[in-house]
């Protein structure tokens, strides 16, 4: 039943973006915009019109994508929601560029050498420009710092900084397209239509941005109450609080967490749980990685802790199948310890497939869950037998998509749940597609950004 739902509201809003697009274009078709294409300062003007209304459709659209609309990530999910961020953002930001290149030229009469003072004369004269400028710049901050070039350079926590900069750019342009835009206030139903959509838009980040988070850490009051060594630089952080049992989490899924005292604790970082949810506490397993990673070796208990979340879909509600399999490299493990334990399954039903190198992470829970449950347990220890092989060196007489056969034949019959290293899980996607598995039961999370 959750998934039919969640299918229905991808498709309703992917429905309502495309509907969104189409309508504004038919405004602009409407008003004469196919026509002044025939000319060149005109056409210019018009172009300038369209791609600056497509630019404002899509730039609501991502700020809703982000804004951690329950529906929405229960439906699509954390990764791929950005996912469609990224494009959407990204071609917001292209049109963004082209509206004020072709509406500045054409104001210039199409005539080049007149474009920057015609600029300058829009910026300081036409109301609501400075402001327009202001948030124009702090989009391409945004951007800027979201290429995967530069993602590199920066630390997760300086580019998360940046990137909420990305909201005041929205919020400041939107004097300027109210007070100097024709085609957002020559009629009443253009003018409902972009107060709607601004308005929804603001009162989805300020509810489930600002809201919610501040909601939840009110009534729960998380605090750690342990810090247990796993292995070589990775501890689990035991958390606890009031009425958990309304947080509503489930096995899988991550929050984004901050802990209060330390240096950089306004700054969020997602990991998931590595233990079900058992409405009295929540355990998640962290490798020291560098940035705030680190800083959670040092915890003491009593420590206040403040939450996002949950989210993500790699969770009980993507599951279609009575049988699963779960797949995971190094700490990638950890959300599958959580839906090992969290999800309902007979003895033979779930399989859980463990790659590591030096250490096996959580391998008297395993043995547990094995005893207990009948988790099917399959290991690959060691280094990886080839670059282009995720099977650890064991593996020699198959190749991947054979071994993965030979392992579980019925594997194209299952649901199957994958959380590793990014280049890692690709050559495993790669080969759960050659075995037959349906792209709709692959459930991949990545806090890739």
């Amino acid at each position: 039943m959750r998934s039919r739902n969640d299918s229905a509201v991808r498709l309703g809003a992917l429905a309502a973006l495309w509907l969104s697009l189409l309508l504004v274009m038919y405004w602009w078709v409407a008003d004469g915009g196919v026509q002044e294409l025939g000319g060149w300062a005109t056409g210019l003007t018009s172009a300038g019109r369209i791609t600056g209304l497509a630019a404002s459709v899509l730039l609501l659209a991502q700020v809703v994508l982000m804004a951690r609309v329950p529906v929405l990530e229960s439906a699509f999910g954390q990764d791929r929601l950005a996912r469609i961020h990224r494009v959407t953002g990204f071609t917001s930001f292209n049109l963004m560029l082209a509206h004020v290149v072709t509406i500045t030229w054409g104001y210039a009469a199409g005539e080049l050498h007149r474009t920057p003072s015609t600029l300058w004369d829009l910026t300081v004269d036409y109301p609501g420009m400075l402001l327009a400028v202001g948030g124009t710049i702090c989009l391409c901050l945004s951007v800027l710092t979201s290429i995967r070039v530069a993602r590199r350079r920066i630390r997760y926590e300086s580019w998360h900084l940046l990137h909420l900069y990305a909201y005041l750019g929205v919020g400041i342009a939107l004097p300027h397209q109210l007070w100097t835009g024709q085609e957002f206030l020559s009629s009443t139903g253009r003018t409902v239509f972009w107060w709607t959509a601004w308005a929804v838009a603001a009162a989805a980040v300020l509810a489930f941005r600002v809201g919610v988070p501040i909601h939840r850490n009110v009534r729960h009051r998380l605090r750690v109450t342990a810090v247990v060594p796993e292995g070589a630089g990775i501890v689990s952080v035991y958390v606890a609080g009031r009425r958990l049992d309304r947080l509503r989490a489930e096995a899988g899924q991550f929050f984004s967490w901050r802990f209060l005292g330390r240096p950089g604790w306004t700054r969020a970082n997602p990991y998931s749980l590595s233990a079900a949810p058992d409405g009295r506490g929540l355990r998640i397993t962290v490798q020291d990685a560098g940035d705030g990673s680190a800083a959670v070796n040092s915890l003491l208990p009593g420590t206040r802790v403040l939450i996002e979340g949950p989210y993500g879909r790699m969770s009980p509600r993507a599951r279609t199948r009575r049988k699963v399999a779960l797949i995971g490299a190094g700490v990638g493990v950890t959300p599958l310890r959580a839906l090992a334990e969290g999800l309902d399954y007979a003895p033979g039903d779930a399989v859980l497939v463990q790659r590591y190198t030096d250490q096996q992470l959580f391998h008297d829970e395993f043995q547990a869950l094995w005893r207990d449950r009948g988790l099917s347990l399959l290991t690959l220890p060691g280094s990886r037998r080839r670059p282009d092989s995720w099977f650890g060196a064991g593996v020699r007489e198959y190749d991947d998509v054979q071994a993965l056969l030979q392992w579980i034949p019925d594997i194209a019959e299952r649901d199957v749940y994958l959380c590793g290293p990014e280049a890692w899980t690709a050559l495993v996607s790669s080969s759960l597609t050659a075995a037959g598995l349906p792209a709709e039961r692959l459930h991949l999370e990545t806090f890739k950004w």
